[in-house]
């Protein structure tokens, strides 16, 4: 019952509908509404939103964590409800949306958003959409599967609607640690010294006040859509498993290595597999999104804890974590995403990061989020925030996509999220390149020989043999340099001939 779970008195006369609730945010507003990676997203009212907005036309600004589950970003597009979207997506209706120009969508390192918020150069929130477990008797909010931004929407914003979710487990309380940051210019530090640390409060601290609507919901989180390991994200997991084994040999790591992140998707998580056979061990991680790969860990024994800020399953993982949670709690905490992604705290653990790439080029500039130089696919998340400041930043990508026709290393990417300056290893199923002390012409040959698919050996290596004549320290044939992106325009593949 979800009396049970609003245990203060005062709030049971604000339990309304998602329509009455809803009715809260009108036509201009800014709302923050919760959920990271496909989970702990409010449901009800966002759908009775977007009901909505096919019959009243109205636009709002929505923040989020990342991206949402159930089809609410796309629900959302499709009613013509948002005409601004921050800072992270992954629906197929709103990209179309966004690389129309209809919607306008602000990419931002994840880390940043809420900060901005703070500050006033965003904002302000009039709105805050919460999905909770429950509420405590002095009114604090605890979250479901994920924290995100949902703290400091709640903290931030003039109203609170909280979705109380009675198809999350109550044992779900006691997983978060809110921690928000001090004002500048007299911050303190954070004091997260370990993965395992908890530094702030199970419950986000809100006036209860505030909360004007709670609606009383059951709708399950989206299961993720991970693929399992295939051979060619196994190769790539065993080059990395390589370099990690050399790294201890030559004293720089131990075999517990250091914290481990590993950006969402079915590489990265695959990746993250592959250490169950490899010798590390007591391994802990400091991540943002805690996928299957983390709980195949913890069953196989390798894993000691992990910190993340949401949990984002398979259907079937999700049928086996749930019911055995009990036993994987002690282990876990989900904290703000600005925690999370904070380079301070990156930057002091020592960070083992792993992220995937669409593309990179012979210099190790990577591009996360656009289809040739223009087409926004999901956005930088916090692949930025991990690559800059991580002990260790790799960048993964199979060799080629779409059966051979696209090339996933160039002479120069058409978007740059990565700079060479932030990026250590490149790995495709193909080899690993180690560019740590190499300059732009040395790494150049190291990921032409290590990285690149055999159907681009060749032309690549042509390439850089000209442009190198040429001179520079970053040799270029400027006006070949996105040559290859032009002929897949033109033909459909980057292949000569």
């Amino acid at each position: 019952m979800h009396r049970d779970r609003i245990r203060l008195p005062a709030l049971l006369d604000k339990v309304v509908s998602a329509e009455a609730a809803a009715a809260y945010i009108r036509d201009g507003m800014t709302v923050g509404m919760s959920g990271f990676t496909r989970a702990g997203e409010a449901k009800a009212v966002p759908m009775a939103l977007a009901e909505r907005a096919k019959t009243e036309p109205m636009k709002i600004t929505l923040i989020t964590g990342a991206s949402l589950g159930n089809d609410l970003d796309k629900q959302m597009a499709e009613a013509h409800l948002l005409s601004r979207r921050i800072p992270f997506q992954s629906d197929p209706a709103l990209r179309r949306e966004i690389n129309d120009g209809e919607v306008m969508f602000v990419d931002q390192h994840l880390s940043e958003t809420v900060e901005m918020l703070r500050t006033h150069q965003l904002g302000p929130v009039d709105v805050a959409v919460i999905e909770a477990v429950a509420i405590t008797e002095q009114g604090g909010i605890i979250p479901t599967t994920s924290v995100g931004n949902s703290a400091s929407f709640a903290i931030l914003a003039e109203k609170v609607i909280v979705e109380i979710n009675l198809s999350q487990p109550l044992l779900l309380e006691g997983l978060h640690d809110i921690y928000i940051p001090t004002r500048r210019p007299v911050r303190h530090p954070i004091p997260v010294v370990a993965p395992e640390n908890r530094v702030g409060l199970p419950f986000i601290p809100v006036d209860p006040s505030k909360i004007v609507a709670i609606v009383v919901t059951q709708k399950l989180d989206s299961s993720s859509t991970v693929l399992p390991p295939d051979q060619e994200t196994r190769d790539i997991a065993g080059h990395l498993t390589e370099l990690l084994k050399h790294e201890v040999k030559a004293g720089r790591l131990t075999t517990t290595l250091q914290p481990l992140q590993a950006g969402i998707g079915t590489i990265a998580n695959a990746v993250m597999h592959g250490l169950i056979d490899s010798p590390f061990h007591n391994l802990t991680m400091y991540s943002e999104v805690l996928q299957d790969s983390t709980f195949d860990l913890f069953d196989a024994g390798k894993l000691d804890f992990a910190s993340g800020s949401s949990i984002t399953l398979s259907k079937a993982k999700y049928q086996a974590v749930l019911p055995d949670f009990a036993r994987y709690k002690p282990k876990l905490v989900l904290r703000p995403q600005e925690i999370s992604n904070h380079p301070e705290v990156i930057r002091r653990l020592g960070v083992i990061a792993v992220n995937t790439a669409l593309e990179f080029d012979l210099y190790g500039n990577v591009n996360s989020t656009h289809v040739g130089g223009t087409m926004m696919m999901n956005g930088i998340g916090g692949s930025g925030d991990f690559a800059r400041n991580a002990y260790l930043s790799v960048f993964v990508t199979k060799s080629v996509a779409k059966g051979g026709a696209i090339s996933s290393v160039v002479p120069m990417v058409s978007h740059v999220d990565h700079t060479e300056h932030d990026v250590d290893i490149l790995v495709t199923e193909q080899g690993l390149a180690d560019l740590r002390g190499l300059a732009p012409r040395e790494r150049a040959r190291l990921v032409i020989a290590n990285c690149v698919h055999p159907a681009y050996r060749e032309p690549l290596a042509d390439y850089v043999e000209r442009a190198t004549a040429r001179g520079g320290h970053t040799p270029h044939l400027i006006e070949e340099a996105l040559g290859w992106h032009a002929r897949l325009r033109e033909t459909g593949s980057m292949q000569a001939g």
